[in-house]
């Protein structure tokens, strides 16, 4: 009885991550999940003697390393992009992503200033996330915006902005950045780009990209 328990427990489990990796907004993230849930499934059809799942879910297990790997191998583009503050294309992006924006920063609201620094993250020549910050000395912006749609959200595209494409920032003479995380999480991932908290309670950070 108690092995019988154990076993539905394992079918659950593996049932709770199929269905959460089809939440996930991230493509690589959604077919990791699979991957495991489908593999738990799979154990569990043969634990069970129902080979039907056993297989079906082996097959699931194949498709997801296949698209997995060509995911791996395929090389990624990325391009940085500088528009002015009253680009017609930035309102556009703005305005289509304004539901998600909002989400992050319910207190959001554009208001195109001169001098203002907007660049777009290209992938493969699509705009993938904006970066919009207001100059607080010649030498040093404070970031008002740094979006990266969703699926794109990865640990990469901060790194690609901020480090190895710091030269953009040089160019303008701007040494310092200065960002204002609304969450512990955004905080985290700031801390792993490069930042470094201004104060204990890490409500602001900055980053260096002077040489």
């Amino acid at each position: 009885m108690e092995k019988s328990i154990y076993l539905e427990l394992f079918g659950y489990s593996a049932s709770v991550l199929i269905a959460v990796s089809l939440m996930m907004s991230s493509l690589k993230r959604l077919r990791i999940i699979n991957l495991v849930g489908a593999s738990c499934f799979a154990i569990y059809g043969l634990l069970i003697h129902a080979y039907p799942v056993a297989m079906l879910n082996s097959m699931i297990v194949c498709v997801n390393i296949f698209h997995l790997r060509r995911m791996l191998r395929a090389k990624q583009f990325y391009q940085l992009l500088e528009v002015k503050a009253d680009s017609d294309f930035l309102a556009h992006f703005l305005k289509v992503y304004s539901a998600e924006i909002k989400r992050i920063l319910p207190d959001f609201s554009y208001q195109p200033q001169a001098g203002e620094m907007v660049v777009f993250i290209l992938r493969d020549c699509t705009p993938v996330g904006v970066f919009i910050a207001k100059y607080l000395t010649p030498e040093k912006l404070e970031v008002l915006l740094d979006f990266v749609i969703p699926r794109y959200r990865n640990l990469h595209i901060g790194k690609f902005l901020f480090v190895e494409q710091a030269g953009i920032f040089r160019q303008h003479g701007i040494k310092e950045i200065i960002i204002h995380p609304r969450t512990k999480e955004f905080g985290a991932y700031l801390w792993e780009v490069g930042f470094e908290p201004l104060c204990a309670q890490r409500k602001s950070f900055r980053i260096w990209v002077a040489n």
